[in-house]
């Protein structure tokens, strides 16, 4: 239902220093209606150009400072409030180049009264000027 609003538009930029950029970030949404606490976000796939990113490579932000994916499992005190937005950095040595990307992101969701995981996922063309 709100799979189209996951990766905010505009937002794909390179992060670290403008002659070496040691990655990338994007801003993303929820795609569940509640708000979730971050130890029930199962997976957050990202997609650039048609290549995975790694598991290991991204890092989450909703405002009190980054976590990698591991660290979010047991990040019981913190929560992703449904429509604000979360930072997602990916570390890569050099970022992206400037101009148009494929950017897929999604969404593995822990809820409680569900019987399954609840995945959204979003695909945009987002570019680096």
């Amino acid at each position: 239902m709100f799979d189209k609003y996951l990766i905010v538009d505009g937002s794909l930029r390179n992060v670290g220093p403008a002659d070496a950029p040691s990655g990338f970030a994007f801003d993303a949404k929820l795609g569940y209606y509640r708000g979730l606490g971050l130890s029930m976000v199962e997976a957050l796939d990202v997609t650039v150009d048609g290549a995975a990113v790694p598991r290991e490579a991204i890092r989450f932000d909703e405002g009190n400072g980054p976590l990698s994916l591991d660290e979010m499992e047991t990040a019981f005190d913190r929560r992703w409030p449904f429509g604000a937005s979360a930072t997602i950095t990916i570390e890569r040595s050099g970022g992206l180049k400037p101009g148009e990307h494929q950017l897929e992101f999604s969404q593995r969701l822990r809820i409680s009264y569900m019987p399954f995981p609840s995945i959204n996922s979003d695909a945009k063309i987002l570019t680096i000027a």
